[in-house]
């Protein structure tokens, strides 16, 4: 079992940054896949970038590609999201998600989900 605990939301003009934290706590939780995702009012759940295991791989969304990076903290258990440039667009909870394989890019495939973090972006 692995808990996952969302922090580092707000509210940011565009054009701003915000860094999303993700704490895993679990006793194998540095051996999980992590994905970030995200959902706008009247929207599906959509992905945003995900990390594998080691760390080495790394995935994001055309919607996103050259201004949010993923990373993880393997000692600290904690995955991050650097969001700059942000858009209006952006604007939705963003949620984290363990999967205990290899990485995905579909919501259906991670296992545990945090409660989720507001991200709001004013124009």
């Amino acid at each position: 079992q692995v808990q996952v605990v969302e922090s580092g939301g707000g509210l940011v003009q565009a054009g701003g940054s915000l860094r999303l934290s993700c704490a895993a706590s679990g006793r194998t939780s540095s051996s999980y896949a992590m994905g970030w995702f995200r959902q706008a009012p009247g929207k599906e759940r959509e992905f945003v970038a995900a990390i594998s295991r080691s760390g080495v791989n790394t995935y994001d969304a055309d919607s996103v590609k050259g201004r949010f990076t993923i990373s993880r903290d393997k000692a600290k258990n904690t995955v991050y999201l650097q969001m700059d440039s942000l858009k209006p667009e952006d604007t939705a909870i963003y949620y984290c998600a363990a999967r205990q394989a290899v990485v995905a890019q579909t919501a259906p495939e991670y296992d545990y989900w945090g409660q989720g973090t507001q991200v709001t972006v004013s124009s």
